[in-house]
C-alpha cells in the first residue's frame, strides 16, 4: 500500500514562503499522479496542485496560480510544493494524495502538514 508523509509546514508572515514535501513509499511507481489538497476550518476540502508523473503535467487551482509551484524529485520519491507570497487566506491543513492514473480517483492520502500564514 502506498504511504504519504507530508512536511514542511509552520507559521509564516503574509508575503512568505514556504515548501511543503510530500514523501511516498510502498508501491511500484509508474503511471502516477499526486495531488495536493487543503483544507482549512469551516471549509470543504479543495484541490491545490497536481502533478501527472506520466507526462508531467500540472494543473493549479485558480486560486494559487503564479503564486505556487509543484515539482517532483523521482530520486527522493518526494514532490513538493513551493508555496510564494503567501496570504493569510492560504492558511489550512495541506494534504497530499496519490492516484494511480491521473489527477482524479484518488486512493491514499497523508495525514498532512498544517501551514497557517498571518496578516
Amino acid at each position: 500500500e502506498v504511504q504519504l508523509v507530508e512536511s514542511g509546514g509552520g507559521l509564516v508572515q503574509a508575503g512568505g514562503s514556504l515548501r511543503l514535501s510530500c514523501t511516498y513509499s510502498g508501491s511500484s511507481f509508474d503511471n502516477y499522479a499526486i495531488g495536493w489538497f487543503r483544507q482549512a476550518p469551516g471549509k470543504e476540502r479543495e484541490g491545490v496542485s497536481c502533478i501527472n508523473n506520466s507526462d508531467g503535467t500540472t494543473h493549479y487551482a485558480d486560486s494559487v496560480k503564479g503564486r505556487f509551484t509543484i515539482s517532483e524529485d523521482n530520486a527522493k520519491n518526494t514532490v513538493y510544493l513551493q508555496m510564494n507570497s503567501l496570504k493569510p487566506e492560504d492558511t489550512a491543513v495541506y494534504y497530499c494524495a496519490w492516484s494511480a492514473t491521473d489527477c482524479t480517483n484518488y486512493k491514499h492520502w497523508g495525514q498532512g502538514t498544517q501551514v497557517a500564514v498571518s496578516s
